[in-house]
């Protein structure tokens, strides 16, 4: 994804000094950073904005701003706080994911999945074989190909289907993908969410930490990789 903002764009940033969010929320939206979330960070004098260009964090008074991630060291590695801040969100989500539940779970990964993806097939495919480890899959969408492709129209009914998990497996068995057309509304908001946690392909992996995995991963290294997470 091309980035938005260039390096002297970053520094140039009013240097009015900013009381409330709403001043940094208008600064961000003439940068082209839209509907941003203004919430703390964990170091004094940074707030995170989540955008939906990505995740950002801009000082309180206005004069910077950072793009990436935020990790904090520990004495067991380093923690990927910029997904954690997202998990809340995207476990708000969790009725509008397709979910195929573990009769005995000992974790859950959430899925950013594409219809029309080699690996996201083979990764469904072994649907079963997760479940049957223990972990529960929760897929959500990410059409590849943006907002106004025909998947994510497609992804859009199925994921608003009586019975989603039925219509996904349908379309991922079978190729009988939906006739009917939906404008991407769930869709949209599954795909934004992967924009901020920094999706590039499909499948990618969120673990229950907010640690991503990109690409399809088998269930019995998949397991080994949750033992130690």
């Amino acid at each position: 994804m091309k980035k938005l903002l260039t390096l002297c764009t970053l520094m140039t940033l009013s240097s009015v000094s900013f009381a409330s969010d709403q001043p940094l929320q208008q600064e961000l939206q003439r940068l082209g950073l839209t509907n941003a979330e203004i919430s703390a960070s964990p170091v004094p004098g940074l707030k995170t904005a989540m955008t939906d260009m990505g995740v950002f964090y801009i000082s309180q008074d206005g004069k910077y701003l950072l793009e990436g991630k935020m990790y904090k060291i520990g004495s067991k590695g380093i923690v990927d706080l910029t997904n954690q801040a997202l998990m809340s969100k995207l476990n708000s989500f969790s009725k509008e994911m397709v979910v195929f539940p573990a009769a005995h779970q000992k974790y859950v990964i959430n899925v950013f999945l594409d219809i029309s993806c080699h690996f996201c097939h083979k990764m469904f495919e072994q649907t079963k074989a997760y479940n049957d480890l223990g972990i529960t899959v929760r897929y959500l969408a990410f059409p590849r190909n943006g907002l106004d492709s025909m998947t994510a129209q497609q992804m859009e009914a199925i994921w608003r289907a009586k019975d989603p998990a039925y219509a996904l497996t349908q379309a991922e068995n079978n190729n009988t993908y939906p006739e009917k057309m939906l404008i991407p509304d769930i869709v949209k908001k599954q795909y934004d969410l992967g924009i901020q946690f920094g999706v590039q392909g499909t499948p990618t992996i969120v673990m229950s930490n907010g640690q991503t995995i990109g690409g399809y991963v088998p269930p019995e290294r998949l397991l080994e990789i949750l033992k130690h997470q």
